[in-house]
């Protein structure tokens, strides 16, 4: 029987049940369990694609799995195929329960499936290891993760996400794999944790890239010197000194010292646009 996540589903209970709607292109004749209106799900039917997707992940017999969303069960059923567990979370009881009664009866994989009602973002998970990330996205969204540097996509999202991550884009999956068709295509990322990953806090890298990319066309001079930049900088050197209970230096200010770097690592009339991780990190 598929658990359910007590923390997760009463956060669910509070803020994830919107009001029933009715469907009046329905005409009483569609399935109840594709009424997706009130989760807003796309069920992957197209078995070529879901088998494509479990072949390129190239998962081994001692993997263990965690699926995200795994709805009626379609990439499920060919993860239990390979590999040595597979723990699904589904935030749909419906899906849950079609999800449980497919593999009624199939001992075997029944042992190796956990079934877990909840929401993903909310709920209290235990800790693992995650080697590999195989996750689906709209096109646009993964095609920006993916983005290398003097592309068109390559954007903050693009630096962020590379700075701990290699993503490779996997496929692409066209609207009409699923049911009911999304309005938006989508394509599938691998996304592999750098090991070890990269000795910079994410809040500071971030802080950084909302700058440079502010205008990512523009020189790195020229993002520093936008209105409020500096004080904003100045700002968070002064409150940063102040946690860390060091002196507050004014022998430079906060312009003289940017432009001092920007000089040093030779980025001062660089773009975002065509600058890389390495080069951020600098």
């Amino acid at each position: 029987m598929p658990k359910a996540l007590k923390s997760a589903t009463e956060k669910f209970s509070r803020s994830h049940q919107p009001a029933a709607k009715s469907d009046s292109n329905s005409g009483g004749t569609s399935n109840p369990l594709f009424n997706t209106d009130r989760f807003g799900q796309h069920i992957l039917k197209n078995p070529l694609v879901a088998q494509a997707i479990v072949d390129k992940a190239s998962l081994r017999a001692t993997d263990k799995v965690f699926e995200i969303g795994p709805g009626t069960g379609n990439l499920t059923a060919r993860i239990l195929e390979k590999a040595k567990s597979c723990q699904v979370i589904e935030m749909d009881p419906r899906m849950a329960a079609e999800l449980s009664k497919r593999f009624q009866g199939n001992r075997p994989e029944q042992r190796r499936l956990e079934i877990v009602i909840g929401d993903f973002v909310k709920a209290d998970l235990p800790f693992f290891d995650v080697v590999v990330a195989i996750l689906m996205f709209q096109r646009e969204f993964a095609l920006r993760l993916c983005a290398r540097p003097g592309t068109e996509m390559w954007c903050r999202l693009s630096a962020n996400a590379q700075l701990y991550s290699k993503i490779d884009h996997i496929m692409k999956v066209s609207k009409g794999n699923f049911r009911p068709p999304p309005q938006v295509e989508s394509s599938v990322v691998r996304i592999v944790p750098l090991d070890p990953p990269p000795p910079v806090k994410f809040e500071e890298f971030d802080g950084l890239t909302r700058v440079l990319f502010t205008r990512r066309n523009k020189t790195c001079r020229s993002n520093f010197t936008a209105a409020g930049v500096y004080d904003m900088l100045e700002s968070n050197r002064k409150a940063w000194l102040t946690e860390k209970n060091e002196m507050i230096d004014d022998s430079e200010n906060i312009k003289s010292r940017v432009e001092r770097i920007l000089v040093q690592t030779g980025f001062a009339e660089s773009r975002a646009a065509k600058m890389d991780v390495d080069d951020f990190l600098k």
